[in-house]
């Protein structure tokens, strides 16, 4: 074969994934160019906050996350927490509740996250399930303490049953309406957390006027101070 035939060859083959890739380019990048504005538009308008109610009215959005295929959907639930009590001298203390549903086969318990910020430093709280958020509380059900640290941030994880949480009085049962329908006792939907100690709060709220609650065990009674943090929230959050 001659050198002239050779780079014929190359030149009738050589060009064609050059060639190609040129055609690719000239009708995909347009393509791909306007998937990328349709994306950012379809993302600016799927956060804004009424197309997100829509959507979960819709149940086009669950909240359900799953990390292995093998495993089932685990439902994961996550809500702020606000300063009702601290307000005044921290304003701007901050709260993040995740509650990560158990296995229903196994265990009715959930796993509960508490993180905190700007929060009164080196302080213990007490945290409950509260029927309501705010005053009157209602029924209430203690879970679990939260110390902070010396620069006001604080976390604490527990385990216990959450989603289903209520109380009840054996003398007068009552009956109300859970995620499931009709349900003993009065659901707890609610968490709020309480200074442990009342005169932890009457210090660091510069307030020797507060009076005791009886958000926390032990002696005296009414020795805990008011609440600290709460959700805030009318509807159940959990």
């Amino acid at each position: 074969m001659t050198h002239h035939h050779t780079l014929a060859r190359l030149m009738r083959w050589g060009w064609l994934p050059l060639l190609a890739c040129i055609a690719v380019a000239f009708y995909v990048y347009p393509a791909a160019a306007q998937l990328h504005v349709d994306a950012q538009q379809s993302r600016m308008q799927a956060f804004q906050p009424q197309t997100l109610l829509q959507r979960m009215q819709n149940h086009e959005l669950a909240s359900t996350v799953q990390v292995l295929n093998s495993q089932a959907p685990s439902v994961i639930v996550q809500f702020p927490l606000f300063p009702s009590g601290v307000k005044n001298v921290f304003p701007k203390a901050t709260g993040v509740v995740t509650i990560v549903q158990g296995n229903p086969e196994v265990s009715l318990f959930e796993t509960v996250t508490v993180d905190v910020e700007n929060m009164p430093p080196d302080t213990t709280f007490t945290i409950f399930f509260i029927e309501a958020a705010n005053k009157p509380f209602g029924h209430v059900q203690y879970v679990a303490d939260l110390h902070t640290r010396g620069d006001g941030t604080g976390d604490v994880t527990f385990q216990t049953i959450t989603l289903v949480a209520f109380a009840t009085n054996s003398d007068a049962p009552e009956v109300s309406k859970d995620q499931s329908g009709e349900a003993s006792g009065i659901q707890l939907e609610h968490l709020g957390m309480w200074f442990s100690s009342l005169q932890d709060a009457q210090k660091l709220l510069n307030d020797p006027t507060l009076k005791g609650t009886p958000f926390d065990g032990g002696s005296p009674p009414l020795h805990a101070g008011p609440q600290a943090m709460t959700d805030g929230q009318t509807d159940p959050v959990f």
